[in-house]
């Protein structure tokens, strides 16, 4: 028998405000200096979750093509900039490599799930679009962060060797395979790890979702092996394509080392 949704109302949403306090007084203790952080940290989540909640609500009932797809490059267009923030290379322009990466990419994949997998008509459908896609950017953003710092960090380290490698007639290509091997695996190791940890050490977000608002158990396994495989597929594609691009603007036409 499906309960009713236990609604969480403003009372139960202040109560929580302790755990970040607590959170706070840990920091303060142990001179940790994440106050500030976590004081702007609360007030986003609170203004950005609410801010979208209203939207959604409006999206959902317009249910009109173009607006998916705008916030679908929203969701993108706002993943990129935070890449661009936890990578350090500057000199190298990877932005915009990454962005028509992960905007081609990663909309053929959603396009495949909720069109094909979950059978949605229209694909777009926004309620099924907007959160699979917004699971796909999220996961991806992490994976090609990781992929591209240590991308960066090894032709760094790594720079006599791939010199070397490119002064014997190897070209950037071979010069910088096994650094971009290892960059590709990087950047998919928290997936692969989520994989191994689904269902023994966690219940994802979705899953979990779905099962508080009712959904029969069964039901939201089913869509939560799609989710997962979904992720993999998307956090491979998305680092391979991406650190490819932005390999090739590491080296010169002449096949020089540009990274210093």
């Amino acid at each position: 028998m499906t309960q009713s949704i236990i609604e969480i109302g403003p009372l139960q949403l202040s109560l929580c405000l302790g755990f970040v306090l607590l959170a706070g007084v840990t920091s303060f203790k142990y001179n940790l200096g994440l106050g500030r952080d976590l004081f702007i940290g609360t007030i986003r989540t609170f203004a950005q979750l609410f801010l979208m909640g209203y939207v959604l609500k409006f999206v959902f009932s317009a249910n009109i093509s173009w607006l998916v797809l705008l916030i679908f490059t929203g969701m993108v267009t706002a993943a990129v900039h935070i890449i661009r923030g936890r990578v350090s290379e500057k000199a190298i322009p990877f932005v915009i490599p990454t962005f028509l990466s992960m905007i081609v990419t990663y909309s053929l994949v959603t396009m495949l799930v909720t069109g094909v997998i979950v059978g949605a008509k229209p694909w777009w459908t926004p309620q099924y679009f907007i959160p699979l896609a917004g699971m796909i950017v999220g996961n991806s953003m992490t994976a090609i962060s990781i992929c591209l710092d240590r991308l960066f960090s090894d032709l760094k380290t790594r720079r006599e060797e791939v010199e070397m490698k490119l002064a014997l007639g190897a070209d950037y290509r071979e010069a910088s395979q096994d650094i971009l091997r290892n960059a590709i695996k990087a950047g998919m190791i928290p997936s692969i790890n989520s994989l191994m940890a689904v269902g023994l050490v966690s219940l994802p977000g979705m899953m979990t979702g779905q099962i508080l608002s009712g959904t029969d158990p069964l039901i939201a396994i089913r869509y939560q092996i799609v989710v997962m495989l979904m992720l993999v597929a998307s956090t491979s594609l998305g680092t391979l394509i991406v650190s490819g691009l932005v390999r090739r603007r590491c080296f010169s036409a002449a096949q020089r080392l540009l990274l210093r």
